[in-house]
Formats: structure tokens, C-alpha cells, sequence
């Protein structure tokens, strides 16, 4: 599991991870033991710059641990759910019109 944000923090090609706030900090703060507190890596996540392409990273590769962009995998599974929704209700509508 901290495999995971490490190789997300060491691949040149993203860019956002070079001015992430948690480079160099302690990785179980963002991958904490079951019922351990998250409060001090969404402190971190949330004074970050890039909070939001760490988080598009987690949810748009289905991160299933850890804290990405100040946000649990409870939470980025429901922003995931409701993505889902809306590109189901997209397709719906795209449909029902014969675009």
C-alpha cells in the first residue's frame, strides 16, 4: 500500500507530485492502521496546491487505500459513484434524443 503513493510521487510524467505536501513525509500518516485518525494527513492534503491532481489521481486509478487529496477511499469511492451516475444519465439522454 505505501508502495503506492511512493511510485505516484516518484513518476516524472505527473508533474503535480514535485510540490505535494506530503513528499518526504511520514507515509503511514496517509495509510493508517484500520481506525487510526486521518486528521493530521487531511491537514496536510488540505493546506496542499495540489489536493486536486493528487485526488484526481486516486479516483480516476480507483486508489482503494490510503488518504489522496485529503480524501479517504469512502470518499473517493462516492465521488466515483457519482460520476458514474452522471455519465449513465449523460448516455441516457445522448440516447433518448438520437445523438
Amino acid at each position: 500500500m505505501h508502495r503506492k503513493l511512493i511510485e505516484a510521487l516518484a513518476v516524472e510524467s505527473l508533474g503535480w507530485q514535485d510540490y505535494a505536501n506530503c513528499l518526504g513525509a511520514d507515509v503511514d500518516l496517509f495509510f493508517p492502521d484500520r481506525g487510526a485518525s486521518t486528521r493530521v494527513a487531511k491537514q496536510i492534503c488540505a493546506a496542499c496546491q495540489v489536493r486536486v491532481d493528487c485526488l484526481e489521481y486516486a479516483v480516476s486509478r480507483g486508489e482503494k487505500f490510503g488518504i489522496w487529496g485529503g480524501l479517504s477511499e469512502r470518499e473517493r469511492r462516492k465521488i466515483r459513484k457519482q460520476r458514474a451516475v452522471e455519465a449513465a444519465a449523460r448516455t441516457a439522454m445522448t440516447g433518448t434524443m438520437g445523438w
